[in-house]
């Protein structure tokens, strides 16, 4: 994994260890922006090289790489397959900084997965079972109606994890750090 090399080493963390400084941005964000300082671009490209954006949001980073979760049958999940190359962005506007990733993509474990999938809030866990990600609707009621049926199903019981929902990791190949100063010179 490359950093991007600082002009002055105060601003921005030396190239040998960018998750550390990622670390230190990432919690003056948690301190100061209004929302979702976890929420971050998700770059992908299909197997004919098209490629696609949304926003996720990150669940957890650490010297292994970035990590967010999702429905494997979701179009970004068919791009992760066909193409387990990814980018990341952070805009953390209240900061007036950015944070750039490239790198691979590997899934998480399955004990990860459901350690995280446990810790959500039980409706999120119901919204897992119920939402065909990235697949069309017939309407709103067709969604509400399958929420309805899986908190029947599950209302005496703990909800396991759906098999299709998983963890990715973006293993970085290289992290940029922008910070905007006046007349846009970082």
């Amino acid at each position: 994994m490359t950093g991007i090399a600082p002009q002055n080493p105060e601003d921005i963390a030396p190239a040998e260890d960018p998750i550390a400084h990622f670390k230190e941005w990432f919690a003056e964000a948690k301190a100061s922006e209004p929302n979702e300082p976890e929420a971050m671009a998700l770059s992908t490209a299909d197997g004919d090289g098209q490629p696609n954006v949304r926003m996720v949001l990150l669940k957890g980073v650490d010297r292994n790489g970035f990590v967010f979760f999702s429905n494997r049958e979701s179009a970004k999940g068919g791009e992760l397959a066909a193409n387990p190359r990814a980018a990341l962005c952070f805009h953390w506007k209240s900061l007036r900084r950015q944070v750039r990733v490239r790198g691979t993509i590997v899934s998480v474990g399955d004990a990860e997965a459901d350690a995280y999938f446990a810790s959500r809030a039980r409706d999120s866990q119901i919204g897992a079972w119920a939402s065909p990600q990235s697949r069309p609707l017939e309407g709103r009621f067709v969604l509400e109606k399958e929420v309805a049926l899986y908190a029947v199903k599950y209302a005496l019981q703990s909800v396991p994890r759906p098999p299709y929902w998983v963890g990715y990791r973006v293993q970085p190949l290289a992290v940029e750090f922008w910070r905007n100063r006046s007349f846009r010179l970082t």
